[in-house]
C-alpha cells in the first residue's frame, strides 16, 4: 500500500508544510492558539451579549466548534493547492500523487491536535467534568481526518483543472461556518429543518466532540455510524475522482 511504502516521505513533507506554516511568523504555532481563543471572545461578546444565547460554558461551547471548523477549514484551503503548489514533485519524479495531499492534511491534523489540547487545562479551570468518555476524542478526530482528506483529495484534483475553485471553497466555508452549530445550539433549528440539518457530517462531529469534552455524554452508537458511514462514502468519492483527473496532472501544470 502506498500509504506504508511512502510513509518516510509523507512525514517529511508533513513537517516540512508545518515549518513552511510558521517560519515567517514571530509568534509561531503560537498564532495557531491564540487565533481561536481571540475569535472566540468575539463571538462570544457577539452572540453571549447582542442575541443573548443560554448556554451553559458557553465560552467553551464555541471554542470546541471553532477548532473543530477550522481543521475542516484549513485542511481543506491548504491541500486544495497540494498538486498544483508542489510542481516538481508532479511532472520530474514519481510519487504517488495522493502522498502530496495527504501530508497537507496530515500537516492541518498535526495543528487540530494541538489546537485540541489547550482546550484540557480550560475545560479543568471552568470546572467542567471530565469523563471517560474524553477517551472517544481520538477516533473522532480520526474519523474527522478521513473526511477531510476525502474532501480534499476531490478539491485537490478539480484545482489542477478549474483554478477559481478555491475562491467558491472560501465563500463555502463561510457559509459553512454559520450553517453549523458553532456560535448557535442546534436548539434554535427550526423542526421542519433539524433532518436536513443533522444530514450534515460536520454537524454530527462537531456534536460528538461537545458531548465527549464537554458534557461529558457518550456519543450514541447511531452518530459514530452515520459519521463513519460519510467518512468512507466521501474517501471513495475522493479516490473516484482523484484518480480520474490525475492522468492529466502533469499537462495541466
Amino acid at each position: 500500500m502506498w500509504i506504508v511504502e511512502y510513509r518516510e516521505l509523507i512525514r517529511i513533507l508533513t513537517v516540512s508544510d508545518l515549518k513552511v506554516k510558521y517560519q515567517s511568523s514571530v509568534l509561531g504555532f503560537l498564532w495557531s492558539l491564540l487565533n481561536p481563543l481571540l475569535m472566540m471572545l468575539v463571538l462570544y461578546a457577539v452572540f453571549k451579549n447582542v442575541f443573548r444565547f443560554d448556554e451553559d460554558n458557553f465560552a467553551l461551547y464555541l471554542l470546541i466548534g471553532i477548532v473543530a471548523w477550522r481543521f475542516l477549514a484549513n485542511g481543506t484551503m491548504t491541500s486544495i493547492s497540494a498538486i498544483v503548489g508542489k510542481p516538481s514533485l508532479v511532472t520530474k519524479v514519481y510519487v504517488p500523487r495522493q502522498v502530496l495531499v495527504l501530508s497537507t492534511v496530515l500537516s492541518s491534523f498535526t495543528s487540530s491536535i494541538l489546537e485540541f489540547s489547550v482546550l484540557v487545562p480550560l475545560l479543568i479551570f471552568f470546572g467542567v467534568d471530565l469523563s471517560m468518555n474524553v477517551l472517544f476524542f481520538p477516533l473522532i478526530q480520526a474519523l474527522f481526518l478521513v473526511l477531510v482528506y476525502g474532501i480534499s483529495l476531490i478539491l485537490a484534483a478539480l484545482y489542477v483543472y478549474y483554478r477559481d475553485l478555491n475562491q467558491i471553497w472560501d465563500v463555502l466555508l463561510q457559509a459553512g461556518f454559520f450553517l453549523s452549530p458553532i456560535v448557535y445550539p442546534i436548539s434554535i433549528v427550526p423542526e421542519r429543518y433539524l433532518q436536513i440539518y443533522m444530514a450534515n457530517p460536520v454537524t454530527v462531529i462537531i456534536e460528538m466532540y461537545r458531548e465527549a469534552l464537554l458534557y461529558a455524554e457518550t456519543p450514541s452508537p447511531g452518530e459514530f455510524a452515520f459519521v463513519l458511514a460519510a467518512a468512507v462514502a466521501v474517501l471513495l468519492v475522493g479516490t473516484a475522482v482523484f484518480g480520474r483527473l490525475e492522468g492529466r496532472f502533469a499537462e495541466e501544470i
